[in-house]
């Protein structure tokens, strides 16, 4: 089973050794990689994946909406979210995300149930919208902030969640954000005070640490249940 991640920058990702991990104990021969694949590439990069015998690949950043528009079939969380991080070369290229799954399986092994818990979503890009959409699944109460209004107000349409106009949130702060976005004051008293902050992106590129003075989790248990859902969906193709 041949598998990659394509995307810019991958040098920090730690998808290969996680999928490493699965290949053994599903006791598959395989390999994973990580290949850089600049924005306006990803056509070329999958045709060429196909060809080469890849059973599938994961897409992070900045090429998650340009794999939505290249799949010939998509699965329902990714027309909902509007974004791929998750492809099968079969027949024909499938679609899916998995960044929901990964977020809300980080969410609760650290709150338990999510239903009717509180969470304040930061951003508005891919990540953020997959989460979003997940979460409303599992019936938790959002908000939603992002640097640019206007997104802020169509998501709140699209997905049924409400701005964040200030205020206390009582379970977590989940921010899909890239690394060193400021964050305004509203936002910064909303995580101190909040039961968990957590930070989709992990090792160095985690940096929500630095402005707030409290423990910050990073992504890294996210990547871990989105790479296991990924990695499932490839066997169940296969």
């Amino acid at each position: 089973m041949k598998l990659a991640l394509i995307g810019d920058p991958v040098e920090h990702s730690r998808s290969p050794e996680i999928h490493a991990g699965f290949l053994r104990d599903a006791g598959l021969d395989g390999s994973y990689e990580a290949i850089r694949v600049r924005a306006g590439e990803t056509a070329a990069a999958l045709a060429r994946l196909r060809v080469q015998g890849y059973t599938g690949c994961n897409v992070t950043s900045p090429l998650k909406e340009e794999a939505l528009t290249l799949c010939g079939r998509l699965l329902p969380a990714a027309k909902h979210a509007r974004e791929v991080n998750t492809i099968l070369f079969g027949r024909e290229t499938v679609g899916t995300t998995t960044d929901g799954i990964g977020a809300a399986q980080a969410l609760r092994d650290r709150l338990g149930s999510l239903r009717g818990r509180e969470i304040l979503v930061l951003g508005t890009g891919p990540t953020a919208r997959a989460t979003i959409a997940t979460l409303a699944d599992e019936g938790v109460r959002q908000w939603l902030w992002g640097r640019d209004a206007a997104k802020v107000a169509e998501l709140g349409r699209s997905f049924g969640v409400l701005a964040f106009a200030g205020g206390p949130v009582a379970d977590a702060v989940f921010s899909a954000l890239p690394p060193r976005v400021r964050l305004p004051p509203e936002i910064l008293a909303a995580a101190s005070v909040t039961t968990l902050v957590m930070d989709a992106n992990y090792g160095e590129r985690s940096t929500l640490g630095e402005q707030l003075d409290r423990e910050v989790v990073d992504g890294y248990e996210m990547l871990v249940a989105q790479a296991r859902a990924s990695f499932e969906f490839w066997l169940a193709g296969t």
